[in-house]
């Protein structure tokens, strides 16, 4: 004997298997892009915290309610100044200056000031003989643009950040270089907040507690 409930129920299933299917990658394509997307990590400029291809989830819709903060992990659209030949090319970084921040090198102890309180950097990149890379490579006292970041890799010798733009700006006045060396923040894409593959590497990307006595601008 036939059972006509269950025999409806298959057809029924294979009729509306296509639109399931439909339905779940519009909801995939739709995630990507809004909400989630997963990068790969292609260049040491964020050692030992990201390792060459850590693969990263980050989120995309946390910026559309706030503005990037420091010490978050940021993926940003290059600025053109800033491309070697692969336009629209996806960096990596760590924001350490907000709008209006001033980030000085250094304090006597060699360590960054932001608004006048110095700058603790436990990610900092340690060579394997010990070595600590330095912060910077040079003195400078910059004041981070309106609508604009201050953004360095973790392996500060290794990463082609705000710092190495604007020892390199091509620009004749202060205000110039600052502005090559600094990136949009409209140009940010997300904040990266786990690193998920491969699974022995899987950590949540949070940011230090250094950061929470740096003061905000003007104060």
């Amino acid at each position: 004997m036939i059972d006509e409930q269950t025999e409806k129920r298959q057809g029924s299933f294979w009729r509306e298997l296509p639109i399931l299917l439909g339905v779940a990658i519009l909801v995939a394509v739709l995630v990507r892009a809004f909400v989630l997307q997963t990068f790969y990590i292609p260049s040491p400029s964020m050692q030992h915290t990201l390792e060459l291809w850590d693969r990263v989830l980050v989120n995309k819709l946390v910026y559309e309610f706030r503005e990037p903060r420091r010490g978050e992990i940021i993926v940003f659209k290059a600025p053109s100044v800033w491309q070697a030949g692969n336009e629209g090319d996806d960096f990596i970084k760590r924001v350490i200056g907000q709008p209006g921040d001033n980030v000085v090198c250094c304090d006597p102890q060699q360590r960054l000031m932001i608004n006048g309180k110095s700058l603790d950097e436990p990610y900092i990149y340690v060579e394997s003989d010990g070595t600590r890379n330095q912060v910077a490579d040079q003195n400078f006292d910059i004041t981070v643009p309106a609508g604009r970041l201050w953004v360095m890799g973790d392996h500060r010798e290794a990463s082609g950040d705000s710092l190495e733009h604007y020892e390199q700006s091509s620009a004749t006045d202060e205000a110039g270089k600052i502005e090559q060396a600094t990136v949009p923040v409209d140009s940010v894409v997300g904040r990266a907040f786990t690193i998920f593959w491969p699974a022995g590497r899987a950590t949540w990307l949070t940011v230090p507690d250094e950061f929470n006595s740096i003061p905000d601008a003007g104060k």
